[in-house]
This record gives structure tokens, C-alpha cells and sequence, in this order.
């Protein structure tokens, strides 16, 4: 159901993209048609999937060293939480910092590689896995504690076995919402210095005002980031099953 849903939006998208271009809203440097974005995809297909292959790598390594660190700073702060009142403010302020002006200086500091947008996808994934985790291992059930009280646990031992398995679902709701941001980070990166990948498509097309590479990429882009949402869909229904979303049920 949720598959058809999602193909009748793509075609109603297709078709309201298609008019505008029939009316001649926006010049074809501006807006190509999709026919003319298909072609390029076909056409420089071994191109642009050597440049996605590039754009994957350091998504991939960001998104997984992000979730790691967002979840471990997390679980620490909550394990040491006198460390936590100090240390959760700051972060904060941090995540309201705009990271896209970090992308110059990490470029400076890291060079032109992949490690720059490492780092990049790292910074942007760390903040909603961190404070997903953070916010439900902080909202176990009153009742819970008051039973564990009771026994003789250590809080180290309440923490890993009841705060942090109850957790699980804030910590996967977390990485479905900063799996999609992933890509993000990485084509920011390359927007700002790189020698490979969508984003340096995107730029380089951009400036010979080649419209329908420029979309091509973005069509990349835009499944890159299904298959991720998919993909942790896919891999935390073991981490934790009663987090699965319930597809919406139709009258």
C-alpha cells in the first residue's frame, strides 16, 4: 500500500514537472524536462555511478561513525549525569550552530579527501542519534525505577539493563530520522572542495549550466536517501521489533 502511495506521488510529481515545462514557466537551462534527465542518467550512466559510488563511501562511513559516537555520548552522559547537566547545554548550543558554515574549515583542516565529509556527515548525524537516545533513556517509567530500587542493581546495572533496552526505540527513531541527512552532509562537503562525488557534479554541471546533469545527480541523490531510510528500516527490526512503524490503515 505504502509502495503504491509512494509511486502515484512520484508520477503526480512527474506529470506537475512535465506541465510546467509544456507551459515553458522556466527556460530549459533552467528547468529541462524529465525526459531530457532520464537521457543523462542513461547517457553518463558509468560516470555518474563512479560519482555516486564516491558520494555512498563517505555516507556510509558517516552515518555509521555518527550513530556510533551520537549513541555513546549519549549512553555516557546518562551513565555520569552530573557530567550530563553540564555537558547536554553545550551540546545544544552546538546543534543550533549552523553546521554548513563547519564545511570550509573542516575542508581546511582535513584537506580535499573523503575525510572532510566524514566528518561533515559524522557532525549532522550525531545530533538527532544522540538526542533521541539521550531523551528516552531519560524517560524511563517512574514505576520501572521504583522496582529496580528495590533490588540490589547497581545504577550501571539499571542503565544497561532496563533504561537502555527501553531506550531501543528512541534510538531507532533516531537513526530513521538521521539516515535521511546523511547525503547532506557529504554533497555540502563536496560543494565546498572536492574532486569527486554528486555534489562535485552538481557544482562543476552548475557552472556550464548544464541543467539536466544537475538534476541528474539530484535523482541520485533523492534515491540514495530512500535506500538508506530503507536500509536502517531493514536493520534495526532486530534491534528492537516493537519500534517498527505500523503502516497507516486506510478506511
Amino acid at each position: 500500500m505504502q509502495a503504491r502511495h509512494a509511486a502515484l506521488g512520484l508520477l503526480g510529481v512527474l506529470a506537475l514537472w512535465q506541465g510546467a515545462v509544456a507551459a515553458r514557466l522556466l527556460p530549459s537551462y533552467v528547468l529541462p524536462a524529465p525526459a531530457a534527465v532520464a537521457a543523462t542518467l542513461w547517457r553518463q550512466r558509468d560516470f555518474l555511478l563512479d560519482q555516486t559510488a564516491i558520494t555512498l563511501g563517505e555516507i556510509g562511513a558517516g552515518l555509521v561513525l555518527g550513530s556510533l559516537f551520537g549513541a555513546a555520548v549519549a549512553f555516557g552522559l546518562a551513565a555520569c549525569p552530573r557530567i550530563g547537566r553540564i555537558a547536554w547545554p553545550m551540546l545544544v548550543v552546538l546543534q543550533a550552530f549552523p553546521v554548513f558554515v563547519l564545511a570550509p574549515i573542516l575542508v581546511l583542516w582535513l584537506g580535499f579527501g573523503m575525510a572532510s565529509k566524514v566528518a561533515m556527515t559524522l557532525i549532522i548525524i550525531f545530533f538527532p542519534v544522540a538526542s533521541a537516545f539521550a531523551d528516552g533513556l531519560n524517560r524511563t517509567p517512574p514505576a520501572v525505577l521504583d522496582a529496580a530500587a528495590l533490588t540490589a542493581a547497581s545504577p550501571f546495572q539499571v542503565l544497561t539493563r532496563l533504561r537502555v533496552p527501553l531506550a531501543l526505540p528512541s534510538l531507532v527513531s533516531g537513526l530513521r530520522v538521521a539516515a535521511p541527512l546523511a547525503p547532506l552532509g557529504a554533497v555540502v562537503g563536496e560543494w565546498v572542495g572536492a574532486s569527486g562525488g554528486l555534489g562535485f557534479v552538481m557544482v562543476q554541471a552548475n557552472a556550464r549550466m548544464q541543467a539536466d546533469m544537475v538534476f541528474a545527480a539530484m535523482a541520485l541523490l533523492a534515491l540514495l536517501c530512500v535506500v538508506l531510510r530503507l536500509a536502517i528500516d531493514r536493520l534495526t527490526a532486530g534491534l528492537a521489533p516493537w519500534a517498527r512503524e505500523t503502516p497507516p490503515t486506510s478506511d
